[in-house]
């Protein structure tokens, strides 16, 4: 009887002490999660402030351009600058706000046509999983662009235009909030004049639309290995001149 006493007592204990245990993991299993949230937190916090920052400084430069500035397309094979035009200011003030923003920073050239153009500026790019790479081309900032036709731009070698969805779906012939595509042939775009707007072209860096778009492709267009574009960036020749005004003054009372 006592021996069976003792053993009742031993599992009993046993399963206190499994218990306790079980108790304690979970403890610190929620302990750990907790931490992770409020670190998740910090995090977003910190990233919401610093894109808060960097649209604040976006407009500020924008507010400050050149007429028709020039923005360095960086990609990794190669740098192509292009020219903003001053009679399409909807797109102009729109690609230099996103670019300024780092909204096409590590975004792709999605759709590449050789003997054609090459197209890029879809968010979803930036996810390369299977799930996300059937959605490229459908991507965007979440509005559209009225048209601004200008008869004077034409889709000539390196012209710079908006990217869009077809007339059955948009009438108006709106532009995208984000794709644009780069003529390489002007006679295959030509047929493109009056249909999507043109609102810029390539001063420097021919050659490298060249090479783009001779990667190879698979049946969609889409190039096999990666062209990244790096980032879009004010080049410096259409950088806001800094204010000298208090220091010549102060040159002057000295």
């Amino acid at each position: 009887m006592k021996h069976s006493i003792t053993i009742a007592l031993g599992i009993a204990a046993i399963a206190l002490i499994a218990a306790g245990c079980n108790n304690g993991a979970k403890k610190a299993q929620q302990k750990a999660a907790e931490e992770a949230a409020i670190e998740q937190a910090r995090q977003d916090s910190i990233a919401k402030a610093q894109k808060e920052q960097k649209e604040k400084e976006a407009m500020t430069t924008l507010q400050n351009l050149p007429d028709e500035p020039i923005f360095d397309i960086v990609t990794d094979m190669g740098t192509i600058k292009v020219k903003l035009y001053s009679k399409t200011p909807k797109h102009r003030e729109n690609f230099a706000k996103l670019a300024l923003s780092g909204y096409y920073n590590g975004l792709l050239f999605h759709r590449v046509i050789n003997g054609f153009m090459i197209q890029g500026g879809d968010p979803y790019t930036r996810d390369t999983s299977a799930a996300a790479v059937a959605k490229y081309g459908q991507g965007g900032p979440g509005y559209t662009i009225p048209a601004e036709f200008v008869p004077e731009y034409k889709h000539k070698k390196g012209a710079l235009a908006a990217a869009r969805r077809g007339d059955a779906a948009n009438p108006k012939k709106e532009s995208s909030g984000s794709q644009f595509y780069i003529v390489q042939d002007p006679v295959a775009c030509a047929q493109l004049d009056g249909e999507y707007t043109v609102f810029g072209e390539t001063i420097e860096g021919l050659d490298v639309i060249d090479r783009i778009a001779q990667v190879a492709t698979d049946r969609k267009d889409r190039p096999l290995h990666d062209v990244v574009i790096k980032q879009i960036k004010l080049d410096e020749k259409s950088a806001p001149k800094v204010e000298q005004k208090s220091t010549d003054d102060n040159s002057k009372n000295n």
